[in-house]
């Protein structure tokens, strides 16, 4: 016969004797000195980190990188928010698929992220398959599995949200409320160094406005000798070819003073091109703040203008060019300057990423529905990745060629922008790259045509005596 003993029930039941409950809250305690400890030890290695003076980027990575070790996780990113685009965007990734994460972005209305951004209220997930909100898109395009997760804001002090600190898949356990004390404070100091980050960048963009606006006056000042030497030469040749009749019945002589011609209008319409580039870099560093002006346009003109000066670029590469469509096109509503600039800058960044033998196309067609016109500049280069892709438009470009700013895309935005157009871009790696822009034919707010006469003329004569404005203002200095 069996000894009787007690039902695991019954023992559950048994009230517990002194040395029990002794022995239970050692344990509690214990393991709430843990945290502490391990909340001290995060605090004291960001704090390390603060005084070593090193930069923002290497800061938040050490924090974020604290955060997984301190709490055992396996992957954390912190996604900022992109205000323009409405969009949350991966700033800081740690983990084993991070690389395909990083500049990548996803509607700031999507997931847990973006309800805890928009909320501002930390969320533990213990099992996210369980979560309707959880944004399964970012599992897809890493292959990486999200378990558990915590997700916290990022806050400017008493002030709106900036963005959110992620962090996935304890390695032992479950992520639980007893690790958000730790990560409040990573993601408080995270939120910190980076909104000091945001003013010191700030401060530096109004330091080059202003260094800009010297160096444009400096530039205007040095461009006064350049215009004069090639009014001089241009009358010097023509009086020369003049003076010598046998010289004109002569094809050789003929073909070498078109030539010579044609380098000084190059050499005019650079320098009167200048000038405007100065203002166009001190507008896209500030923001476009000059209202555009208006008036009647022929796109295909503007292209002939940019493939003046462009046009032997290409060539000395070995790229052709190509236009289709374009003398089709109906007049428009348009500021020249800007329009150039941005048609400028687009055939200049595809002439470096094409091949010798390759190809750029300018492109024109009419969108009837959109009262607009359509216009692609596509080339047979070697196309972008998807992160450089995703991010092209905003604040975040980076240029992939030596020596590049990032800031000729950013300046055809704000051109297309300040003509109530669109603007897009399709690419694919070794294939090559279109730009896509969508110009309406009477941009919002444009006067009519012919209340733009006036403003029309005016551009007209400065394309003509492109020199009288630069002239003018360097004898007012």
């Amino acid at each position: 016969m069996c000894p009787e003993t007690t039902p695991p029930q019954a023992q559950s039941h048994q009230p517990l004797t002194s040395e029990n409950r002794r022995q239970q809250w050692r344990r509690h305690e214990d393991i709430r000195l843990l945290q502490r400890e391990r909340e001290l030890d995060a605090a004291r290695r960001i704090c390390q980190a603060l005084f070593e003076n090193i930069s923002v980027d290497k800061l938040v990575e050490g924090a974020l990188s604290t955060a997984l070790q301190v709490i055992g996780a396996d992957a954390g990113s912190v996604l900022l928010a992109d205000r323009e685009a409405k969009q949350l965007v991966f700033r800081y990734v740690m983990g084993p698929e991070a690389a395909k994460l990083i500049g990548s972005a996803f509607p700031w209305d999507k997931g847990i992220a973006g309800a805890v951004f928009h909320s501002c209220e930390a969320a533990v997930i213990g099992d996210v398959s369980q979560d309707q909100r959880h944004f399964a898109d970012v599992d897809a395009r890493t292959g990486y599995k999200t378990r558990d997760m915590i997700v916290l804001p990022l806050k400017r002090w008493e002030g709106e949200p900036i963005g959110v600190l992620s962090v996935l898949n304890k390695r032992e356990g479950q992520l639980d409320q007893d690790d958000v004390a730790i990560l409040t404070i990573i993601s408080a100091i995270s939120a910190q160094a980076i909104e000091e980050a945001r003013l010191f960048e700030e401060a530096k963009l109004a330091a080059v406005v202003r260094l800009l606006g010297d160096i444009g006056h400096d530039v205007k000042n040095m461009l006064f000798p350049i215009v004069m030497g090639a009014g001089i030469m241009h009358d010097d040749i023509r009086d020369f070819f003049q003076g010598k009749p046998a010289l004109r019945e002569d094809t050789a002589s003929q073909t070498l003073q078109e030539r010579c011609n044609d380098v000084i209008g190059m050499q005019r319409n650079g320098a009167h091109r200048i000038q405007d580039r100065m203002r166009e870099v001190a507008d896209c560093v500030k923001g476009l703040s000059a209202p555009p002006v208006f008036a009647l346009c022929q796109v295909s003109n503007v292209v002939q203008n940019v493939l003046e000066t462009l046009g032997l670029v290409a060539d000395e590469n070995g790229i052709a060019i190509t236009l289709a469509g374009l003398d089709t096109l109906p007049s428009i509503q348009a500021d020249e300057r800007r329009l150039y600039n941005a048609l400028y800058n687009l055939i200049n960044n595809a002439i470096p990423e094409v091949p010798r033998g390759g190809s750029i196309t300018i492109s024109g067609t009419t969108d009837s529905e959109a009262q607009a016109v359509h216009l692609a500049v596509a080339d047979t280069g070697r196309g972008m990745p998807p992160e450089v892709r995703e991010r092209l438009f905003t604040k975040r470009a980076i240029s992939t060629k030596f020596g590049g700013t990032g800031l000729g895309t950013k300046i055809v935005k704000d051109v297309v922008d300040a003509h109530g157009g669109e603007i897009s871009v399709d690419s694919e790696e070794g294939k090559g790259t279109t730009f896509h822009l969508l110009l309406p034919i009477r941009p919002p707010g444009a006067v009519p045509l012919t209340e733009s006469h006036d403003a029309r003329a005016d551009s007209l004569a400065e394309m003509e005596h492109p020199f009288r404005g630069i002239i003018e203002h360097h004898e007012e200095s």
